[in-house]
């Protein structure tokens, strides 16, 4: 009898992740012990996990409406925001699936594949997708990352679920010279062709010099990438990562999963609720806009 799980053979299908233009307009909440440190720098009483959930369900409650699709983490949130039904109707939950763990002076040093983070579980709590970071440093194994992406896309597939990787580039380990945006670009070209449905890229130069060098390293990511790719916001500031998207759909992204360009602003806000719903929420439908007319201009 069958189970009714897609087979490793079936091709997913990702609209469910878009916006009716084709783009993806995703909002991360994800954020683990960096979003505890973003807490920390506001406040001298110590940051408990409650704080930090309180944030994410407040965060996922206001913004979903406007996003396609929202990232939530496991540690903090994503059996909270089921149970308390925070995201919107027509938007699309994805389960982080990393497990992050400090090391090398880094509140993410290393990272795997959470064990507690079920693909079949997840999945019939309403997920579609999820989302596995991976370290890229120049002076690691190739091999290993190599082998973890390719177990997570096969566990989401075996699952009926979309699998988004997030490579991000850090620094070597060995003290060697290191370049950061050579790293984003490298990540793509040994992570982007190996069984995952989305990828998620670093903007290059984080969304900062001129405009034609960004393109011109988009259009590279382009290349690498087997499939459809969109950019994060970290590293970006807030107020140039609408034009970052927008480059970078210019030469081929098709939108972005982000969080901290969107609402890392209301963390120690007098108001948080009130600072999610007036302001967040206008950057993330601006953002949504540049994804919307990007994907227009595709279509003449």
């Amino acid at each position: 009898m069958s189970s009714g799980i897609p087979t490793a053979s079936s091709v997913p299908d990702l609209s469910v992740l878009r916006r009716p233009s084709g783009g993806y307009a995703m909002l991360a909440i994800d954020q683990r012990e960096a979003m505890r440190a973003m807490f920390a720098e506001h406040q001298s009483e110590p940051v408990g996990d409650e704080q930090v959930t309180a944030f994410k369900l407040a965060a996922a409650r206001i913004l979903t409406p406007y996003a396609s699709a929202v990232l939530v983490d496991r540690q903090f949130a994503f059996d909270r925001v089921v149970e308390e039904r925070a995201v919107a109707p027509g938007c699309a939950l994805i389960a982080a699936a990393d497990r992050f763990h400090p090391a090398h002076g880094e509140l993410v040093g290393e990272v795997d594949i959470d064990p507690d983070v079920v693909p079949e579980r997840v999945r019939r709590q309403g997920a579609v997708a999820a989302k596995l970071l991976v370290l890229y440093r120049p002076d690691t194994d190739p091999g290993a990352r190599i082998a973890m992406v390719e177990q997570f896309a096969d566990e989401c597939r075996r699952a009926g679920l979309i699998s988004i990787v997030e490579p991000v580039s850090r620094k070597p380990l060995d003290g060697r010279e290191w370049d950061w945006d050579e790293g984003v670009l490298a990540a793509a070209k040994e992570l982007g062709a190996r069984g995952t449905d989305l990828y998620k890229a670093e903007v290059p130069l984080r969304g900062q010099g001129d405009p034609d060098e960004i393109r011109r390293r988009c259009a590279q990511i382009t290349e690498a990438v087997d499939g459809p790719w969109v950019v994060l916001s970290s590293g970006v500031p807030q107020d140039v990562f609408p034009d970052a998207v927008r480059l970078a759909c210019a030469e081929g992204a098709s939108g972005f999963l982000a969080g901290r360009a969107v609402w890392a602003s209301c963390i120690g806000s007098s108001d948080v609720e009130a600072d999610l719903t007036n302001n967040a929420a206008a950057r993330l439908r601006r953002l949504c806009e540049v994804v919307d007319t990007a994907m227009a201009g595709r279509s003449r």
